[in-house]
């Protein structure tokens, strides 16, 4: 489990890890709670999108901020949130031609999704840091 063993990094950048896994971690998991309690339908029956697709994407907001929070399977909630927000992305910018930012309230945009992606691709490179299940789990890399 190679994969699991996070980095061993300092007190300090392990701290600033550990908050932004708890802030985005519950962000993500109040984006996911609505969409988990209907996952196969959560987009309505006109989406066009289906079922299973539905599904991963609450899975991955709702189970993938329960796991950054913990700091539990690191690696594998950053890859399906990173999906997740990739998906995301495409959606607002090649099929609804939403703006990266929009200036005006309540319109649509993307730059969320590109911040989330971010952090996810953050967490898949950094890992979760000192403080987290996965090091106590699985251990520390040299």
């Amino acid at each position: 489990m190679q994969l699991f063993k996070p980095l061993r990094q300092s007190a300090r950048m392990s701290a600033g890890l550990l908050v932004l896994r708890l802030v985005v971690g519950l962000a993500f998991v109040l984006h996911g709670y609505g969409k988990i309690q209907n996952p196969i339908g959560w987009m309505g029956p006109n989406a066009g999108v289906p079922g299973v697709f539905q599904a991963l994407a609450a899975v991955s907001e709702f189970g993938g901020g329960m796991a950054w929070i913990l700091g539990l399977l690191t690696p594998l909630a950053s890859f399906g949130l990173a999906c997740t927000m990739t998906v995301a992305i495409w959606t607002h910018t090649a099929v609804l031609h939403d703006p990266f930012v929009s200036l005006q309230q309540g319109a649509r945009s993307y730059e969320l999704a590109a911040a989330y992606l971010c952090v996810a691709i953050l967490l898949l490179l950094a890992g979760p840091g000192r403080f987290s299940a996965d090091r106590a789990v699985f251990g520390e890399k040299a």
